[in-house]
């Protein structure tokens, strides 16, 4: 990407909402751009603000009246004829300043509807960090066991896999490189060996610095599994395996 592309991923940066390829081209260029730094800081600091703020949507009674006030008021002035009186010029006034309130108080109720929008976005763009930032907390954590083990293998289509077990935090975390990119529509799903029943440990997405890498928390506690595979599943996965194993993995003892 370009240096000018680059300069436009501030707000997006701020939100956690850039892919990781992109998120780590736009961190090489925060080293060297202070214009850039000072926006995302204050980005950051607008939607902390925002997540924060007690905006609530404006009473329904409010809104009511606002369209009630609406419908009553003329869209353009009567037509007159030249016989007849001038109008009132403070009887039009009133009734543009009617107007004007109403529309004022609908300015309100739209204003009100895009401050809970932003807060809901800098709610759930919080939320997502800081799942992201418990995931990698806890993947660190298996990986840095002192009773962490390891088990390495070739998936089908030549994959390289690792599973790392760690049985005092019982959590284990799934390592891939060389592995493509799931057919459109499907997704790559975990799964723990209960003995010969497969028990789902969530979805895999690639989180290296290409899209053949992946590193997974399986979800759930290892128990007593002995093993752990990886499938191809539908989009949003699914309660039971569909198709043929990549891998079948021993989890170490």
């Amino acid at each position: 990407m370009t240096d000018a592309g680059l300069h436009t991923l501030t707000g997006a940066y701020a939100l956690h909402a850039l892919p990781d390829t992109e998120r780590r081209d736009f961190e090489r260029h925060l080293g060297d751009c202070e214009a850039c730094s000072v926006e995302v800081r204050e980005l950051s600091e607008t939607a902390t603000r925002l997540g924060l703020a007690a905006a609530a949507p404006a009473p329904r009674e409010l809104r009511e009246r606002v369209l009630r006030e609406i419908t009553a008021v003329r869209q353009e002035p009567p037509a007159v004829s030249r016989r007849e009186r001038a109008p009132d010029r403070r009887a039009g006034a009133a009734r543009w300043s009617r107007f004007a309130l109403a529309a004022c108080l609908a300015a309100a109720v739209g204003f009100g509807g895009i401050a809970v929008w932003q807060h809901q976005e800098a709610r759930d763009a919080r939320q997502r960090a800081d799942a992201t930032r418990r995931q990698a907390d806890q993947v660190a954590r298996v990986l840095a066991a002192p009773d962490a083990k390891t088990s390495s293998g070739t998936l089908e289509d030549g994959a390289q896999g690792t599973v790392v077990v760690s049985r005092s935090e019982d959590r284990a975390v799934f390592l891939a490189t060389g592995l493509a990119e799931a057919p459109g529509g499907k997704v790559y799903q975990l799964w723990f060996d209960d003995g010969g029943t497969m028990r789902s440990a969530g979805l895999m997405r690639a989180s290296g610095p290409s899209s053949t890498t992946y590193t997974a928390l399986l979800d759930g506690p290892v128990d007593g599994a002995t093993g752990m595979g990886i499938t191809v599943e539908p989009a949003g996965g699914s309660a039971r395996p569909t198709s043929d194993p990549l891998a079948l993995m021993k989890l170490p003892a």
